[in-house]
């Protein structure tokens, strides 16, 4: 079992863990399984969105895009038939750059925290979002405005106002770690854990509580709501490991993040795919990924379809 807090831990006793590093996950495992060429399919969201649709997967309505600087005064005209919607960059990471707007009337936008902001500011974050503000590299990007996720009532003792998520590492098309990550009042509504949200590591084969970590530290209750976090068991688990195996074929990525959301009425939704997906998984799971990538070299058969890898996932018995 891996100790909570990595600082308190030796390299020696990392590695006998089976921690993965941030080194050896970018020299070992990303270099070798992930085509530098396959990057832009899931660092634009349009793009990943797009490619989802053609085969299946559910993801949030896109209501619209806005490219270029002069079509900012167009943000009104986008979304003049809806009061509620989430602005983003469409190559943002780590959750920067995201606008929820849970409530538009009467020029007022009022955010997830419940924060009223105006017009102005809006228009300031999009015109941010189109300088590279919150891209990758800093790069000059799109500004995506889509539905907004209503969560299932399933999380709502475990999540302060935000949209509560599923984060699976996918590895050669298995699902093979996952953890749920609930927005708290610290991370201002925003399922990231560097922002404060709490994470809880996930059974891969059940989808119910191991551990929960919030600033790495391990905590059993939510924060905000005093729920016990060790109760929680994500439904539809057979459908979020499918999404996740999806994201392989749809991609070609031998080694990413998915990130899936439980509507209340439309079931699990892809939100978007990372192909360097961050480490902290490993911590509210209290194992290493390294180990796991191993069995899944050595064990885990080649050539099945996402259905097949899954039903294996499902059934697998670890090896002696």
């Amino acid at each position: 079992m891996l100790k909570w807090l990595s600082k308190f831990c030796s390299p020696q006793q990392l590695y006998d863990a089976g921690v993965l590093g941030m080194n050896a996950r970018n020299f070992h495992i990303i270099s070798k399984h992930n085509q530098r060429r396959l990057y832009p399919l899931v660092d634009d969201k349009v793009q990943t969105k797009t490619l989802a649709n053609n085969i299946g997967i559910s993801t949030p309505k896109l209501i619209g895009k806005i490219e270029h600087q002069y079509e900012v005064k167009n943000i009104l005209d986008i979304i003049n038939q809806y009061t509620e919607f989430v602005i983003k960059p469409a190559q943002g990471s780590g959750g920067k750059g995201v606008l929820v707007i849970s409530d538009y009337h009467d020029g007022i936008f009022t955010t997830a925290s419940g924060r009223k902001i105006s017009y102005a500011e809006v228009y300031q974050h999009i015109s941010n979002i189109l300088s590279g503000l919150y891209s990758l590299g800093g790069k000059y990007d799109t500004a995506i405005i889509e539905e907004l996720v209503h969560f299932s009532d399933v999380f709502k003792e475990y999540s302060y106002q935000g949209v509560p998520d599923v984060r699976l590492i996918i590895y050669k098309g298995y699902p093979i770690m996952a953890m749920t990550r609930l927005p708290t009042k610290a991370s201002g509504g925003r399922a990231n854990l560097h922002q404060g949200a709490v994470g809880v590591g996930l059974n891969i084969q059940t989808g119910k509580a191991l551990h929960g970590v919030l600033r790495n530290q391990p905590v059993t209750i939510q924060p905000d709501t005093g729920a016990d976090l060790m109760q929680i068991q994500v439904p539809y688990w057979q459908e979020h490991l499918l999404i996740g195996a999806l994201a392989y074929d749809m991609t070609g990525l031998g080694y990413l993040g998915a990130d899936i959301v439980l509507d209340a009425n439309k079931g699990p939704m892809m939100l978007e795919l990372n192909a360097r997906p961050g480490l902290a998984i490993q911590i509210a799971n209290g194992f290493g990924l390294k180990t796991k990538i191993k069995e899944v070299d050595k064990y885990y058969p080649e050539n099945l379809t996402a259905n097949e890898r899954v039903k294996f996932v499902l059934n697998y018995r670890h090896a002696k």
